[in-house]
């Protein structure tokens, strides 16, 4: 590699500032002065710092990493890169969110509508438009990839043929197999009754619906006859940050050979890409909704699972814990509200498209600055009450305006987290500051009202709390560590 225009210079300065030049004729010597020190240790010393310059200047070459989530409802990709002087330590380089649109219909009749999956070549097609959407010049400078995606869900392939590489299009690019449909964190197929028939946890978290190993013990019952839990399905548990393997070839100039760490949970990847300090709280309202807290250091949870617990205790980075309240009802229902708007404008003969439906009710909400309505939001249950259903209470004549209605949703859904985790618990922990994101939050004015009425902390919005970015500063900090 040749040296920048900066070590050159250098390297120049060096030269004048070493050595004076005294002419004789036609010939021309150097004489060192009696200030500088020894020419051996000097020049020695010189073309190190040079060296060190040029390795340095290459690994900085490197010094960026992918991050990659795959989300409930979109894929998102993110392009980090060490940034020394910004007060964060990194830059977002680039960024890309695709919808996925993977859900698909269960294969199996005995799941019923309660059935939650989705087409996984739909999910790896979003993410192959991620990538090709990023700038192919930092592609080739990644030195790491970092994976995060949904918690809970599963997914099953035939040994050795989960994935093909083709070579259509601008890229090669890998496409599903044998692979069975992703049953996702949100399938309600387990009932409480089979739930309490398995085998007791040996963890402080409970299982619930949704949860790969409790879709694994359905399908035992369900369609095999086999019976016992299949261990050998299960991956080991590695530290995050560590490698799980290097990528095989060339992907969207990507090299060959990019380390690629263990996979983490989005919940732990969104907080780290913006959990500043430990007295930080983070609120995430997208499609559910989580509110995590860093626990003190030595912290562990009791090993006893209570099922009927609203808080849960997720493990988190250097052998730590987060407390987390993560409620099924956040963002889908507003999504639910809408959606039932626009069926009953339809029942009525007229179309309306939903994102029109969504904006004229937010902006109704935002003229109406109160309501007497309360809203119990829970239509999706919530994994500590799965039979819980949505209630309306508190109806009056002058309570039923659009906006009444969609203030009340709003203010329902940030009390409903407040039912499961006070806010004078987050005080007691030692939390002084909630960082408040989400796709549901950010466009959304009256959400964002309701959780500043809500919280006794000053909230900040704006910080972008992104699973993507997470993943990628995990293998970057990984990457730098290892750099001499």
């Amino acid at each position: 590699m040749a040296p920048s225009k900066a070590i050159c210079s250098l390297y120049t300065q060096a030269q004048v500032a070493t050595k004076q030049k005294v002419g004789k004729g036609a010939r021309t010597c150097t004489r060192y002065t009696s200030a500088a020190p020894c020419p051996l240790l000097q020049l020695t010393t010189f073309y190190l710092g040079v060296l060190a310059a040029i390795v340095s200047e290459a690994m900085a070459e490197r010094s960026v990493t992918l991050g990659i989530d795959l989300g409930t409802t979109s894929v998102k990709t993110a392009l980090v890169e060490a940034a020394p002087g910004d007060s964060s330590g990194f830059v977002v380089l680039a960024s890309c969110a695709w919808a996925a649109r993977a859900e698909t219909v269960p294969r199996s009749a005995a799941v019923g509508a309660q059935g939650q999956e989705q087409d996984v070549s739909r999910i790896i097609q979003a993410l192959n438009e991620c990538l090709a959407a990023l700038p192919r010049q930092e592609l080739r400078r990644v030195c790491g990839i970092g994976v995060s995606g949904q918690m809970h869900g599963i997914m099953f392939w035939k040994t050795g043929q989960g994935c093909e590489w083709t070579e259509g299009g601008a890229a090669p690019v890998f496409e599903p197999r044998a692979v069975s449909h992703l049953v996702t964190w949100q399938d309600g197929r387990c009932s409480r009754g089979f739930l309490a028939s398995l085998p007791q946890p040996e963890s402080h978290l409970s299982v619930a619906t949704g949860f790969g190993c409790a879709t694994v013990f359905w399908l035992l019952k369900n369609r095999l006859r086999a019976s016992g839990f299949p261990v050998h399905l299960l991956p080991d548990i590695s530290q995050p940050g560590s490698v799980a393997g290097r990528t095989s070839r060339g992907w969207f100039e990507i090299p060959k050979g990019t380390p690629v760490g263990v996979a983490l949970g989005d919940l732990q990847a969104s907080v780290y890409s913006c959990m500043a300090r430990r007295t930080d709280a983070v609120l995430n309202i997208s499609t559910s909704v989580q509110l995590a807290a860093s626990m003190p250091a030595g912290f562990q949870p009791v090993q006893t699972p209570d099922p009927a617990a609203p808080v849960a205790y997720f493990p988190y980075f250097d052998r730590t814990y987060l407390a987390v309240a993560a409620s099924l009802n956040g963002g889908n229902v507003l999504a639910t509200f809408v959606h039932m708007l626009a069926q009953w404008m339809a029942d009525l003969g007229l179309e309306v498209e939903e994102s029109l439906v969504y904006s004229r009710m937010i902006q109704a909400a935002t003229q109406q600055r109160d309501t007497c309505l309360t809203i119990t939001p829970t239509v999706l249950g919530e994994r500590h009450l799965p039979d819980q259903l949505a209630s309306v209470t508190r109806i009056s004549s002058s309570d039923l305006s659009l906006g009444h209605v969609t203030r009340a949703l709003c203010r329902g859904i940030v009390q409903n987290l407040h039912s499961m985790l006070s806010f004078q618990q987050l005080r007691e922990w030692g939390v002084e500051r909630v960082i408040g994101s989400g796709s549901a939050l950010s466009r959304n004015e009256v959400l964002k009202q309701e959780v500043q009425r809500a919280f006794p902390f000053p909230v900040s919005f704006g910080q972008d709390v992104d699973a993507a970015v997470g993943a990628a500063l995990v293998t970057l900090q990984r990457s730098l560590k290892q750099t001499p």
